[in-house]
């Protein structure tokens, strides 16, 4: 029988990513364009209970990177929660939740190539959208060709700018409150009724809920997506030294991270500013301190924009390379992509990653704006988020049983278990039902649909392996 472990394998992935590039990797992967550009309509959804949807939503990722972790430490390998899935739930588990993976980051690495592209035309106005398509695909492809820890030093650099552009706004939101240099900033804006200036279709809308306990509900599908990309923690801990050590770390420290900048961040802004006021279809962060006078601040924020695309561009391609190679070990793709070269990279996965970002081109020609085709991939990654969440829950539950059945205490035990999987597997349905009231019952109905796809190309798969005699490397 034909090993896709040793068939064609060259070099296998290198551990060349720190606590550091692991963390920043995270936090990157987790603020991006979803944060700066798409939280308007979670603000118009939920008014300033929009904080609120972001801690339950962070308590909820916080319960999932503890259970993904402990997995992660105990076993670091290649595109953890795809082989954990393969290995303690079903085969098809592991197909299911690798590919749904992949097409995820697939879907983001085009849109935010493509919304890289359209930034830069803020300075150049008059350069085509295209020649800035080529010039962030070859760069961000350059990086990931490179060997593991030179990736891991451009997405901490990548990363840093942003964090520091939010550090910096919060303590000047901070400054601007505390020393009343704006008329009518203040912490009353999060409760207070709509001002004279408001539009009018807040009018009558008040209180921290403006829309009810359903309108924070509702907005629990953009906080998904926005919390989307945590997951970057378990697919790189095959290529992390020490694993025991840096994964507990980087989880711990990730999780309080994010929760500051995303909750610091809405709480300053939105005391800034009275919610009601901003305009529609753009950022409330450049919206907010355009109106308050401080004009010079919108070109810094389009360059953080632009950083924050690009760093999540690049991990996009990192980790859908990554998931190829480990899907291949599992047989659950062709083992072509079961190559790495001397440096440790797949490259053969890298170049089909990359390749499929240039479908920027087609969708920029049938979306004359790049928004539109923002928001369509967004809902639709929300659902694929959600599948994989399940799927990281269900596996750590059976993860747990196989540790205890065998006397093993987990380096690094989640917490609350068997009770926190439970809260899992009734939040998830619960955010496409949210989903589904908002009027996306398209990509709601894609859950299934994928689910019946990707399992009649599992049984082709399987038959494909039998007929060619290939015994996958990561048996359960």
């Amino acid at each position: 029988m034909e090993d896709v472990q040793t068939s064609g394998r060259s070099e296998e992935l290198k551990r060349g990513l720190t606590n550091r590039h692991i963390q920043m990797m995270a936090l990157g992967s987790a603020i991006g364009v979803g944060l700066f550009l798409g939280s308007y309509f979670s603000i118009k959804t939920a008014g300033p209970s929009l904080i609120l949807a972001y801690a339950l939503g962070g308590f909820i990722v916080f319960i999932l990177m503890r259970q993904l972790g402990e997995m992660a430490a105990q076993e670091p390998v290649s595109g953890s929660f795809s082989y954990f899935s393969y290995k303690y739930i079903s085969d098809y588990a592991g197909f299911l939740s690798g590919w749904t993976f992949w097409l995820l980051e697939a879907l983001i690495a085009i849109i935010e190539l493509t919304a890289a592209a359209a930034f830069m035309t803020y300075w150049f106005p008059n350069v085509p959208t295209w020649v800035w398509t080529v010039v962030f695909f070859v760069m961000i492809n350059a990086i990931n060709l490179m060997a593991v820890n030179s990736f891991g030093e451009f997405e901490f650099w990548f990363c840093l700018i942003k964090i520091v552009a939010i550090m910096l706004m919060i303590v000047f939101g901070v400054y601007i409150l505390m020393a009343g240099i704006v008329p009518g900033a203040s912490l009353t804006n999060l409760w207070s009724p709509a001002p004279p200036d408001g539009a009018a279709e807040f009018a009558g809308k008040s209180g921290f809920f403006p829309n009810g306990l359903g309108g924070m509900f509702m907005a629990m599908p953009a906080v998904v997506i926005a919390f989307c990309g945590l997951e970057t923690i378990g697919v790189a801990a095959a290529e992390t030294g020490n694993p025991k050590v840096v994964i507990p770390k980087a989880v711990n420290q990730v999780i309080w991270r994010i929760l500051l900048f995303y909750l610091g961040t809405f709480i300053v802004l939105l005391s800034i500013k009275h919610w009601t006021t901003l305009g529609s279809g753009v950022s409330p962060f450049v919206l907010i301190f355009d109106s308050i006078g401080f004009k010079a601040v919108a070109g810094t924020l389009n360059f953080v924009v632009l950083t924050a695309v690009l760093s999540v561009f690049n991990t996009c391609i990192y980790l859908a390379s990554r998931l190829l190679y480990s899907l291949g070990l599992q047989g659950n793709a062709p083992q072509f992509f079961t190559v790495a070269d001397k440096r440790g990279v797949p490259v053969r996965g890298l170049s089909l990653c990359a390749g499929l970002t240039l479908l920027v081109v087609p969708l920029n020609l049938i979306f004359p704006t790049w928004q539109k085709a923002f928001g369509i991939a967004i809902n639709f990654a929300a659902t694929f988020v959600l599948i994989n969440w399940f799927l990281i829950c269900t596996s750590h539950y059976f993860f747990r049983r196989s540790m205890i059945k065998q006397g093993i205490k987990p380096h690094f035990p989640a917490f609350w278990h068997p009770f926190s999987n439970y809260f899992i597997w009734i939040a998830m349905p619960l955010i496409l039902v949210a989903m589904h009231r908002l009027g996306e019952t398209a990509s709601v109905v894609a859950a299934p649909v994928w689910i019946l796809v990707s399992y009649v190309f599992f049984i082709l798969m399987k038959k494909y392996n039998k007929k060619r005699g290939i015994t996958p490397a990561l048996q359960r």
